[in-house]
This record gives structure tokens, sequence and C-alpha cells, in this order.
């Protein structure tokens, strides 16, 4: 496991390749346009996205979902194709947004824990009118329904957040690697 000397759970994960950034259109140039939020905004928000093309309150957020990283993993949530651009819903007039996420394997006991980590990528990004719905793609993982009921829980959300040593290992996820 992480930092342990356990062995990992998915030793041979498959890696994907990672998407390209996009073109920056006129429409996102344009200062005097509404900026709206869409699914590739939030997918590089997860991913990591370094291209200056929003001049909104996005522009800083260098590191978003496709780029946090795999807690037992050196690879990324995209790179194991656990988030995926067609899994990101976004409705920006409603402010919605919900991520389902692919644990490599059915029975991974880190589910919770990425779950948790794109959660805090979002709150920590997005302005706080969104309502975060992070959950697991169906049929994908044993425990789906009780993952999904914790990660659903706002108070459990927060006290998972107090615990310094969880909150650390969150804190590893969402770091830049070097």
């Amino acid at each position: 496991g992480p930092g342990g000397g356990a062995p990992l759970e998915n030793a041979n994960p498959l890696i994907y390749r990672r998407s390209g950034e996009r073109p920056v259109t006129a429409q996102e140039e344009d200062d005097e346009l509404p900026d709206c939020i869409d699914d590739r905004e939030i997918f590089d928000i997860l991913s990591g996205g370094r291209g200056e093309r929003r001049r909104s309150l996005f522009l800083n957020l260098a590191h978003l979902i496709r780029s946090i990283n795999d807690p037992e993993h050196p690879l990324t949530l995209e790179e194991l194709n656990v988030v995926e651009q067609v899994r990101v819903k976004v409705n920006d007039a409603e402010s919605t947004v919900a991520v389902e996420f692919t644990p490599t394997i059915p029975h991974c006991s880190m589910a919770t824990l990425i779950g948790l980590s794109i959660k805090v990528k979002l709150i920590r990004s997005l302005p706080e009118r969104f309502k975060l719905d992070v959950h697991i793609t169906p049929g994908t993982h044993a425990s789906e329904h009780a993952v999904n009921k914790q990660l659903a829980d706002k108070e459990r959300v927060a006290a998972a957040l107090e615990n310094s040593h969880l909150l650390e290992v969150v804190n590893q996820c969402l770091s830049a690697r070097s």
C-alpha cells in the first residue's frame, strides 16, 4: 500500500494515454461573454490542465481532476482510466457537477480515498454554489453503494477531512508530481 511494504492490490494496471490540451476558443477569450463551466473544464480541473485558456476564476486552478495521483501507483487517475471526460457531467445553469470514477479493480480498497480526493479537489476548485456528486461508475466495484453513500454524506466527508492522517494522504494525491 502507500508508504508501506504491503504488496500492491493491482500490481500491473493498464496505463492509458492522456488527452491533450484543448485549444482556446475566441468565445472563451472574449471577456464580454459569460464564461460557462463545462465537462471539459471540470476534467481539466481534475487533470491539471495548465493552459491559460480561461480568463475567469479558473485561471489559477493549476491542478484539477485528471492529474490527481493514484494512492498506490506513481500514475494519475487519467493514466489509469479511473476518470474520463465522458464520465463528467456539468450543468452550469443548475450549478451541479457529477463525476463518475472507475476503480481499476472491483475490490479496490482505495475507492473511498480516490472518491474523497476527487471531491476535495472540486470543493477547493469550484465556487461554493456547485452541488457535487462524486460516485463510482455503476457495476465497477464490489462495495459501490457503501462507498457512494460515504461520499454523498457531507458530515462523513467533513469528519474524514478532520483526520490529519487521512487529509495528508488526500493532499499527497492532490499534489503535483515532480
